[in-house]
């Protein structure tokens, strides 16, 4: 008997005994499973700037955990050893008996850290997020957060489960159509009705991310991206460059130049917060008030730095020098 698994927009239908598009959903007859669940392939304790989240808790860590998998096969993916099906970490059939980390195991771990802020990254959590929920769950009864680092890519059933437990997301909008198909085995269309769901929810912070490829991505893609992102009510938006990996390895990396470019376009678009990913420019690392320009952050790589009288007035997400609300969860 064939199942559905709800778990993406593929909603793929699958036959008894075979695997959904990511690899990882199987049809065990009377229920489609995550082959995976539990096994934490890893478990760090991360700056939060590094996901990268920067408005949630700026200069806080938090611990990052990733089980295998992704329903894209991104020819450029910066974490493929975690999620494409050609790694030699993929979840064969006679590997399911390797050990598991239960939920609350995972929260252990959070809070043997000393920290309160747990992130689920590095592959995507969208094909694992039976795991992620188990675990959310027991954070936010712990008083924590939860943040989704991902590609967005939720069917409505699955963004629906999401919501009333994860506090922030950053997600990845790679490009238009045309780059989805051509290099992600995608489309763009369930990302950005997820970005304009999350982006109406009440108490939700979210961030999306585009790596830019200098030599396929233009700086007309910018602003025409930036318009789409900005009327879908976007305050947050990492611009960062791309280095050469996995099927485009050969590709030269974006430059410094290219990427100032496609700041410039972004700031045009009327997104209220720019950053760069992937780089040096130090201006696009503070985060400013919209209102009046102040540094309310300043950062250099993954050094946070916020003034100590100063610091109560950022923690109540208020800018220090006019008052205006400061985007985020502070």
């Amino acid at each position: 008997m064939r199942r559905t698994c709800d778990f993406c927009f593929r909603m793929c239908s699958i036959e008894e005994g075979k695997r959904g598009v990511c690899g990882i959903r199987e049809n065990r007859g009377d229920a489609v499973v995550t082959v995976n669940y539990g096994q934490v392939l890893a478990a760090a304790a991360d700056p939060i700037e590094k996901k990268p989240l920067y408005h949630v808790r700026p200069g806080e860590k938090t611990l990052s955990a990733a089980l295998f998998g992704c329903n894209y096969s991104c020819r450029f993916c910066q974490n493929h050893d975690l999620s494409q099906k050609d790694s030699p970490l993929f979840p064969a059939p006679w590997k399911r008996d390797q050990e598991r980390t239960e939920p609350k195991q995972q929260v252990r771990r959070m809070q043997d850290c000393g920290v309160s802020v747990m992130s689920y990254t590095y592959s995507d959590p969208v094909v694992w997020q039976d795991f992620m929920l188990d675990t959310a769950r027991l954070v936010k009864e712990a008083d924590g957060i939860n943040c989704m680092v991902t590609n967005g890519s939720f069917s409505p059933q699955s963004l629906k489960r999401v919501l009333p437990l994860i506090d922030a997301f950053n997600i990845d909008v790679k490009g238009d159509d045309e780059f989805y198909q051509r290099y992600c085995g995608a489309t763009l269309k369930p990302v950005l009705d997820a970005v304009e769901k999350i982006a109406k929810e009440r108490g939700r912070v979210m961030e999306i991310t585009t790596m830019l490829i200098e030599g396929i991505h233009e700086i007309e893609d910018v602003y025409w991206l930036g318009r789409l992102l900005k009327d879908a009510g976007v305050q947050v938006w990492h611009l960062s460059r791309f280095f050469p990996h996995y099927h485009l390895g050969d590709h030269n990396p974006t430059s410094e130049v290219f990427l100032q470019q496609a700041l410039d376009a972004a700031e045009s678009c009327g997104i209220p917060y720019i950053y760069a990913g992937n780089s040096g420019n130090t201006k696009y690392a503070q985060t400013r008030c919209p209102e009046c320009s102040h540094v309310i952050v300043s950062r250099r790589g993954y050094y946070v730095k916020i003034d100590r009288e100063l610091q109560n007035h950022v923690l109540l997400g208020r800018c220090t020098n006019c008052g205006a609300s400061i985007y985020g969860i502070y």
